[in-house]
Parts: C-alpha cells; sequence; structure tokens
C-alpha cells in the first residue's frame, strides 16, 4: 500500500505542476487546461486546490473554486485528476474529503461538480461512497473536447450536489451503504447483451411511479475508444431519459454498480 500524503498547493511551481499533470492525465492534444494564473488568484480569493504526493511527486489532484448558487455562497469543483497507475488506491475519495474538510473551515455547506452520468465507477464513488444527489443535467456543456478520452462525444454532465454537511453524507463517508433496491423501481430502460458491448434497449418515457431506474453499460471509456458510434447511441438514449424525468421532477440519488453484469443503474425519485 501506497503511503500518499495530502497538500494545499500555494506557490507557482505547484500550479505549473498540475498543469502538467493535467495534460498528463487528460492526454496528449488536451488544450483545455486550467493555467497557471487563473490557479494562482481562484486560490487567492477562496479556491481549493489540494495535491496528491507518492513521495515528491504529484499524482493526483482537486480544484474548486468560489461560487454562488441562489444567493449562497458555495464551491464549484471543476476538476480532480489521478494518475491511471494510483487510481486504485483511494486517491480521488481521499482527495473530496480533503476538499470537504476545507469547505467546512470556510463555513459552507455545498460542493458542486459536474461529471459524466455515463461513467460508472465515477457514479459509483459519488453516490455510493460521496452521498451526492443530483437533478440537473447540461447538454454538450464544455462543447468539443480537445481529450482524446472523449472522442468527438458530446459532454453531456450531471450537476452533482454534495450537501456536506447532511446527516446522508457523513453516514456514506462513514461506511454506510446506499438504499438496496428495492423491487418497486419501475425501469425506463435495459440494456440489451451483445457480443462485446451492452446495448440501449428500448426506452419508456411514459412512467409515473415514485421510483425508476435508468441503466448504464460499465466500461463506456473503452466503448468511446473502440465502439464510438454505440457509445454515441447510449448518450442520445440516456439524454433523453434525464432530461425527460428531471424536467417531471424527478432527481437521481443513488447508483447501483453491478459489475458481474457490467453494468450500473441510477435510482430517480420525485423531489
Amino acid at each position: 500500500m501506497r503511503s500518499v500524503t495530502y497538500r494545499d498547493l500555494t506557490t507557482l511551481e505547484e500550479f505549473a505542476a498540475v498543469v502538467d499533470l493535467e495534460r498528463e492525465i487528460w492526454g496528449p492534444g488536451y488544450d483545455e487546461v486550467v493555467p497557471v494564473p487563473i490557479l494562482a488568484v481562484s486560490v487567492l480569493r477562496g479556491g481549493i486546490l489540494i495535491g496528491a504526493f507518492d513521495d515528491d511527486r504529484l499524482v493526483g489532484f482537486v480544484y474548486s473554486l468560489p461560487g454562488i448558487k441562489h444567493g449562497r455562497p458555495t464551491e464549484w469543483s471543476h476538476m480532480l485528476g489521478v494518475l491511471d497507475r494510483f487510481r486504485n488506491d483511494g486517491i480521488g475519495r481521499q482527495l473530496k474529503l480533503e476538499q470537504r474538510d476545507r469547505a467546512l473551515a470556510l463555513g459552507l455547506d455545498l460542493i458542486e461538480w459536474t461529471y459524466d452520468p455515463m461513467q460508472a465507477m465515477n457514479a459509483h464513488l459519488n453516490f455510493a461512497k460521496l452521498g451526492v444527489i443530483a437533478e440537473e443535467y447540461e447538454e454538450n456543456v464544455y462543447g468539443e473536447s480537445s481529450s482524446p478520452l472523449h472522442k468527438g462525444n458530446p459532454t453531456d454532465r450531471f450537476v452533482a450536489e454534495w450537501w456536506i454537511r447532511t446527516p446522508r453524507v457523513e453516514r456514506r463517508l462513514a461506511g454506510s451503504a446506499p438504499l438496496a433496491p428495492v423491487l418497486t423501481v419501475e425501469p425506463a430502460n435495459r440494456t440489451r447483451a451483445a457480443a462485446e458491448w451492452l446495448e440501449p434497449g428500448a426506452l419508456d418515457l411514459s412512467l409515473d411511479a415514485r421510483r425508476i431506474s435508468v441503466e448504464i453499460p460499465a466500461d463506456f471509456t473503452g466503448m468511446l475508444s473502440r465502439a464510438p458510434d454505440l457509445a454515441l447511441a447510449w448518450r442520445m438514449a440516456t439524454r433523453q431519459l434525464f432530461t425527460t424525468y428531471f424536467a417531471r421532477g424527478y432527481r437521481a440519488i443513488e447508483f447501483f454498480l453491478d459489475r458481474p453484469s457490467r453494468k450500473g443503474a441510477y435510482l430517480l425519485t420525485r423531489r
């Protein structure tokens, strides 16, 4: 087990190291990095920038900037990145815990960020481990990305709301499991098994149940690189589901990861 340490980043040299790490994580040709001057001024005025170090080497970071929502101060977490070979060491989760500690010290209640709802492992971290909820779906929020990780797929995103003082969040951080899937959930879609990938099945946009589920495949990143047309079909299908049901007063409150079946499912309930 690696001995990883965490600390706030405050110097120009550390900011430059973050920029280098952004390019390494998001891949060759990625030109949407947060540059040194923006890191510097946002940290100067309430931003949070924390690095994860393996010995003296920066291997991950989390970055948020001050925000305002409905007249109240918040933190907007713009980036969290960890080098591939360190991603199974719990560094991403620990960076979020460090970020929460800093936000609590600032007297804040809410940290928000966007993430791709098709990324099952991110969904598992966000819902099962951190206790977020989501009720906003943004279509192609960042436009066409130059990162090879996205492969031309629209940058549709959930807005994750992390209410950092709530009992729900405290229970998840203490290790309590999410709600077990219940029998009264109505499926809004079903996956279809194919040779290598799961394919999107028929959609049901007419449900009026208290709880509904939306299934996604587990390896969307692999699909982006090796089956981009299928990845786009999944994007369009889930976009239709989430925008329809969010507009009708539902929100996502849980995510259940089913590794043996190569899929996961969101639980949506009425707000």
